[in-house]
């Protein structure tokens, strides 16, 4: 009998962390049988925000298969019509790189 990881995930600690802006935390998270990359950020509260004074995760999900993809097919090339690809009235959509974003309370 196998275990079922479904609707399950784990974070760990970013032992590659090279930039501020890298994740503190990375891992995956099984959602509906759909697997995904999951990263985080420790934040605090900023002054005025429901949150204020008190340390909470940030967190972003992206599809497996968006991560795996050979680093020429992330980057579309410019439409025919020579506009940018984050060209907005392009051939090809803007800024699909938000997946999503959700917020822990730690």
């Amino acid at each position: 009998m196998s275990y079922d990881n479904t609707n399950t995930g784990m974070l760990a600690r970013n032992e590659r962390k090279d930039k501020e802006t890298h994740p503190d935390f990375t891992g995956t998270i099984n959602v509906d049988g759909t697997e995904y990359w999951l990263s985080g950020w420790t934040r605090e509260g900023k002054p005025g925000s429901k949150m204020e004074g008190k340390r909470y995760f940030s967190l972003a999900v992206k599809p497996k298969e968006e991560r795996q993809a050979p680093a020429q097919q992330r980057h579309a090339p410019p439409s025919r019509s020579g506009g940018h690809r984050d060209d907005p009235d392009g051939d090809i959509p803007f800024n699909r790189a938000a997946a999503g974003r959700a917020f822990l309370a730690v």
